[in-house]
């Protein structure tokens, strides 16, 4: 019997445990699975997004600092001397600038082979981009040039630029060598030429990279005796060389072109081109010579590399006489050698009815702003027939140059070029090309 209580109050006893843990697990029901999911998320994103904004805070006000105490360091930019001189020379309108105002400096020439020529002009504003001005230049071979002219750009929306032009030029000692690609440099002989010209003309332009140009006026020529240390022409040759020498003609000069310009500038450039073709008509109104025409082509096109840093720039030219009968006098034959054409030859060398001529320069951009320098090479001939243009009567040369240049002008430039003449060196108030 005490055996049977004995078995007894333990069977309570577990049963009361059991009990206690069953209610136990039923007072602790567990989660719904949506509502833990839920939970979790929250938690997760309170320990991910509260590092990272943070983080991301302290990152924005690093930068804000950063720049604050940057900016506390800035200090307006500082050209170069090179580049303070330029902007001197544009602004004030000095060399460096295509649109001078008032008094300048005016670098030309007044005929190729002139030598070292000095010059100054005024020019006045009547509008927003009309002006009028006077120039004059002197060369120190006693070439002399006075000039006035107006432009009145931009009318009709931009389509239309007009101009006018008048002055006189003469030019005391001009070499003459004779005719055609097989002369001599020891038959040089001098002339001396004086022009009095007035021209008007008027520029079409339907869209920004195209042009159309028409000009006509009065060009009145006088031949003279020349004044170098060479022969005067008249002792070395006769009008059977030296077609209509002792003459002294009178044209109504015309001039149509049409151009496709797309480089920024032509007085200096070093991407784009220029491609033109023009058509000359002298129509003679005094003197014993016929009329004529001539047509002149030229095509110019720059390579640039490396950011332009070097250039590749090529250039030819074809001019020629329409009429293989008509007469033309010496002095407006086409002509090679020296200026910016047959560089490593005397001015004038090689003339004729008819010419062709090709150049190329490696240019070398040290200063974007001022200088360029260029390796370079020409070849060209003469023929009295246009079948006459061989490629086996070129004449060469090569040289070195240095171009003191503004942003779209190119006022002064030395070349030395060696040809089968020897040395030869060139100082112009424009661009080769």
């Amino acid at each position: 019997m005490v055996a049977g209580l004995a078995v007894r109050n333990r069977y309570r006893q577990n049963h009361h445990v059991r009990s206690d843990a069953s209610r136990s697990r039923q007072r602790m029901k567990p989660l719904k699975p949506r509502w833990a999911a839920i939970a979790l998320v929250a938690a997760m994103q309170v320990l991910l997004w509260t590092p990272g904004s943070i983080a991301q805070e302290s990152r924005a006000d690093s930068i804000a600092k950063q720049q604050e105490d940057k900016s506390k360091g800035l200090r307006p930019e500082v050209q170069d001397r090179i580049e303070q001189f330029v902007a001197k020379m544009t602004q004030g309108g000095w060399f460096f600038s295509a649109n001078p105002r008032g008094f300048y400096p005016y670098l030309d020439s007044v005929y190729s082979g002139g030598g070292l020529t000095l010059g100054a002009g005024y020019r006045g504003y009547y509008g927003d981009y009309a002006f009028g001005e006077v120039r004059g230049l002197y060369s120190f071979k006693n070439y002399k040039r006075i000039e006035g002219r107006t432009v009145s750009p931009n009318h009709a929306g931009g389509l239309l630029d007009f101009e006018a032009t008048a002055g006189w030029m003469d030019a005391t000692q001009i070499p003459y060598y004779g005719l055609g690609i097989d002369t001599f440099k020891e038959a040089e002989a001098n002339f001396r030429l004086q022009e009095t010209y007035v021209h008007a003309g008027v520029t079409l332009r339907p869209v920004s990279w195209f042009r159309l140009r028409a000009v006509s006026g009065y060009d009145r020529f006088i031949e003279k005796s020349g004044t170098g240390s060479s022969p005067s022409i008249e002792e070395v040759y006769g009008p059977e060389t030296a077609p209509g020498l002792g003459i002294d003609p009178s044209y109504i000069h015309t001039e149509a072109s049409l151009g496709i310009v797309w480089a920024p500038a032509e007085g200096y450039a070093r991407r784009g081109g220029v491609y033109r073709l023009s058509i000359h008509d002298y129509r003679n109104v005094a003197g014993d010579l016929s009329s004529f025409q001539l047509s002149r082509g030229e095509v110019v096109q720059h390579f640039p590399f490396l950011r332009e840093t070097w250039v590749l720039s090529l250039r030819g030219r074809m001019e020629s006489v329409f009429d293989q009968d008509a007469e033309v006098p010496y002095f407006l034959l086409p002509w090679l050698g020296s200026g910016s054409s047959l560089r490593g030859y005397g001015t004038g060398r090689f003339r004729d009815r008819h010419s062709l001529l090709m150049s190329g320069e490696w240019r070398w951009i040290p200063s974007r702003y001022a200088l360029d320098m260029a390796l370079f090479c020409d070849a060209g001939t003469v023929g009295r027939r246009f079948k006459d243009l061989k490629l086996g009567d070129l004449k060469y040369d090569y040289g070195i140059g240095i171009r003191f240049h503004g942003p779209e002008v190119t006022p002064l430039r030395f070349d030395i070029a060696h040809g089968s003449e020897g040395w030869h060196f060139v100082i112009s108030a424009s661009a080769a090309f």
